[in-house]
């Protein structure tokens, strides 16, 4: 298992879970390709040079962000929505009320109002009865694949186009939403099990920076302060039982790609995105 190097990290101003998926191990002895795809946490207190660094630099194309509606608008406009050159894909991965299909339309108005209750627009996530048994991250991470199919499926379908640059997917931390349609990402690209759960795991080294930074915004300040830091750290076997769940009822990942219409073709565009 290749072990925790720092060279992919990319350190920000404004992030602190920011990394390439690039450089990873792949069970045919080839390697995934840097600058390509990246994973990160909240982009929305990024410093000006910091979007210097990802547009001129990379360059960054595309964003692909897994949030709720709510979380997006009451972030506000982060600073990449000001890069005309830089595409923003909306996908959350949780249940919503409504149909909240237009979300950066309506963040592009001077004053949007919040309609009351968007702040708790996340319907109560049903947990099949067969997973009641399952560790709490674990049956949250089934919740995406069981309500919010479409939108994995989606947001992959963004990864895998050729925006003539980089592409960093995100939500809030940059580990849940973020860490299991990275995994699907990488088992596209052929990248073993084991290192799929390092990549997971390696968000735990800045754990205590990411909490205080997520603990200053409003919008996450309460779930941050009335759960330990303890809580909020992902643990390896928790992505080694997500692996383990996909193989037993679906094949594996891409067996769950499969049955969801993102089929042999799509894997292969999405491997291509990830591999020279």
């Amino acid at each position: 298992m290749t072990s925790t190097r720092t060279d992919r990290w990319l350190r920000l101003d404004g992030t602190t879970n920011t990394r390439d998926l690039g450089g990873l191990p792949t069970v045919d002895g080839g390697t995934t390709v840097r600058g390509r795809v990246l994973r990160s946490d909240n982009l929305q207190t990024l410093s000006e040079a910091d979007v210097r660094r990802l547009v001129e630099e990379l360059p960054l194309r595309e964003v692909v962000d897994l949030r709720t509606t709510a979380e997006v608008l009451l972030e506000g406009r982060g600073p990449l929505r000001a890069v005309p050159g830089v595409t923003h894909r909306h996908f959350s991965l949780l249940p919503e009320r409504g149909q909240h299909t237009d979300v950066f339309a309506a963040e592009e108005d001077d004053a949007p109002e919040l309609p009351a209750g968007w702040a708790e627009s996340i319907l109560p996530r049903q947990v099949a009865e067969a997973d009641q048994d399952e560790p709490p991250a674990v049956r949250s991470y089934l919740g995406y694949l069981t309500h919010r199919p479409d939108n994995v499926v989606a947001a992959l379908r963004a990864l895998a186009a050729d925006p003539d640059g980089a592409t960093v997917v995100h939500c809030a931390a940059g580990k849940d939403r973020t860490g299991v349609v990275c995994m699907f990402a990488l088992a596209a690209a052929g990248v073993p099990h084991e290192e799929i759960v390092a990549d997971y795991a390696l968000t735990a080294e800045v754990i205590d920076a990411l909490v205080a930074k997520l603990a200053a915004s409003p919008t996450y300040a309460e779930d941050m302060v009335t759960r330990d830091v303890a809580s909020h750290t992902p643990r390896a076997e928790t992505m080694t039982r997500l692996l383990a769940l996909l193989d037993e009822r679906h094949g594996g990942p891409l067996g769950w790609l499969t049955e969801h219409g993102f089929g042999a073709d799509e894997q292969a565009a999405l491997r291509t995105r990830l591999r020279d």
